[in-house]
This record gives C-alpha cells, sequence and structure tokens, in this order.
C-alpha cells in the first residue's frame, strides 16, 4: 500500500507542473539517426541532414495514441504549415516500434510531419529526456535546434498544452534574426 501511495505522489509531482529540460539553450543537440514514418511511409531520419535545411523542431512524447500524445499531434500539425513557411523541420520521437508510428503518423500527425522510433529511449537519454518514473519512455520535452545544431528552445511538461505554442515562438523569433 505505502508503494501504491508513493507511487501516486510521484505522478503527480510530475503532472504538477512544468520540469525542465535537460539540455540547456546554448548546447549542442546530439546527432541522431533514426527510423520515420511520415504520411505513412517510412525513412531513414538523420538529425544533421534536417539542419541543413533550418531549424529543426524535435519534440519526444511518451506513447503514441495515448490522449495527451495525440493531442500534441493533432496541435503540431494543425501548426505544421507555419513551421514550414520558417523553414523548419518538425519531428516527434517516442519509444514506440515504427509499425505503431507509421499509423500514427497518418491517423494523428494528419500526415502533415514524421514521427520516429526510439527503441527503447535511446536517443531520449542521450537528450535527457526520459521520464523518472518509466525510464523506458521519452517525456514530454520539446526542443527547437538551430541549423548550428546549439539548442535555442527547451521545454519540459508532461502537458500538451504550451509545446507548440513555445516551439513556434522560438522558431519565429530565430527566423527573424534570420531571414531567408
Amino acid at each position: 500500500m505505502n508503494r501504491l501511495i508513493a507511487a501516486a505522489g510521484a505522478a503527480a509531482l510530475l503532472l504538477a507542473g512544468p520540469a525542465h529540460a535537460a539540455l540547456k539553450v546554448g548546447a549542442r543537440a546530439p546527432d541522431f539517426s533514426a527510423q520515420a514514418s511520415q504520411a505513412g511511409k517510412q525513412f531513414p531520419f538523420k538529425l544533421s541532414a534536417a539542419l541543413k535545411k533550418g531549424p529543426v523542431v524535435l519534440y519526444f512524447f511518451p506513447a503514441a495514441f495515448t490522449s495527451g500524445c495525440t493531442l500534441e499531434a493533432h496541435e503540431f500539425a494543425d501548426a505544421s504549415a507555419d513551421f514550414h513557411r520558417l523553414g523548419a523541420t518538425l519531428i516527434g520521437v517516442t519509444a514506440g516500434n515504427i509499425d505503431r508510428l507509421t499509423e500514427f503518423s497518418v491517423s494523428e500527425c494528419r500526415s502533415k510531419f514524421a514521427v520516429a522510433a526510439d527503441p527503447k529511449a535511446a536517443i531520449a537519454k542521450t537528450y535527457q529526456a526520459t521520464l523518472a518514473i518509466y525510464p523506458g519512455h521519452s517525456d514530454r520535452t520539446s526542443y527547437v535546434i538551430a541549423p548550428d545544431g546549439k539548442v535555442i528552445l527547451a521545454y519540459s511538461n508532461l502537458k500538451p498544452d504550451d509545446h507548440v505554442v513555445r516551439t513556434l515562438a522560438a522558431v519565429k523569433a530565430w527566423r527573424a534574426a534570420h531571414p531567408l
């Protein structure tokens, strides 16, 4: 019973408010490669290749087809044209398998942006973006990475509400300082 109470208390603390992303603004984002899917089509994704095109919005989410992750995917899909106009690449990453994410890319990401599989949360670990109580799962953490590979925004909060607004604002600010 005490374990159950302790687990409930830990979960309540995680849900109570924003945490702090482990990678700080100005840190170099670790390069990674992953199998990704967009619009139901699988392909290899490499961060360094995406950064050659412009800033990258990298968001980690706990699990495909859960309520918060579905809401967040819908919000990113709705804003995807704004990110694209600003020259940003948008990619979601989770510890799910690629077949499940291929389905998620169509139904919840609305074929607007890619999602990548991160088996055993290996990529999330390099970004120190894993859930403390479930280390094999990604935390809900969003990064904006400039083309030089440096983090310009890091935001962690299990609530999906502000991730799109914050990442879009960071990309807009970066673009204002770096016009096309």
